[in-house]
C-alpha cells in the first residue's frame, strides 16, 4: 500500500485509464465478432427459407402447404426481428472481420429498414399460398427485396 501512495496521482490515473480502455477494447471486439456472427445466422436462415420457397416455385420440391407456410412465416419473423443487437454501428465491412455490411446501413437507416419491411410484406403475402403457381408468383417480390437490400447495403466479398 505504501508503494501505491508513492505513485503520482496522474500517473496512477493514466495507468487505470489505459488498463480500462484495453479491457473494454478487447471485450468490444469480441462483442462485435459475435454481433456479426449473429447477423450472419439471421441471413443464413433467410437464405434457407427463401431457398425452400424457390425450390417449390421451380418444381424441384413438391408443393406442401405446411412447408410453404412454415418457410414464409419464418421469413416474416426474421424480417421483423429487432435489429438493434444485430446491426450495431462499428460492425461494418472493414471494421470487423467477415462483415460485408456497408456503412450506408447506418447513414441511411430508414432505407435499410424499408428493405426489411419489403421482405416482411412479401413473405406475409406468401403465407397461405394455395399452390405452386402462387409460390412462383410470390417469389419475385421476395427475391426482389433481397436483391435490393444486397445491392444497396452489402459490400463485396473480401
Amino acid at each position: 500500500m505504501n508503494n501505491f501512495l508513492k505513485i503520482p496521482f496522474g500517473l496512477g490515473l493514466g495507468i487505470a485509464v489505459v488498463a480500462t480502455a484495453t479491457f473494454a477494447a478487447s471485450h468490444s471486439g469480441k462483442i462485435s465478432n459475435k454481433t456479426v456472427a449473429a447477423r450472419h445466422a439471421q441471413m443464413q436462415m433467410i437464405s434457407y427459407n427463401t431457398g425452400l420457397l424457390g425450390a417449390v416455385a421451380k418444381g424441384e420440391v413438391e408443393f406442401s402447404a405446411e412447408m410453404v407456410n412454415s418457410a414464409a412465416t419464418n421469413l416474416n419473423i426474421l424480417a421483423k426481428m429487432d435489429g438493434a443487437t444485430l446491426w450495431t454501428s462499428g460492425t461494418e465491412q472493414g471494421a470487423v472481420d467477415g462483415s460485408r455490411a456497408k456503412a450506408e446501413i447506418w447513414s441511411d437507416a430508414a432505407g435499410f429498414a424499408d428493405k426489411f419491411a419489403a421482405l416482411e410484406k412479401a413473405s406475409a403475402a406468401m403465407i397461405g399460398a394455395a399452390d405452386q403457381d402462387a409460390v412462383k408468383a410470390g417469389m419475385g417480390a421476395i427475391g426482389g427485396s433481397c436483391k435490393a437490400c444486397h445491392e444497396s447495403y452489402r459490400g463485396p466479398k473480401n
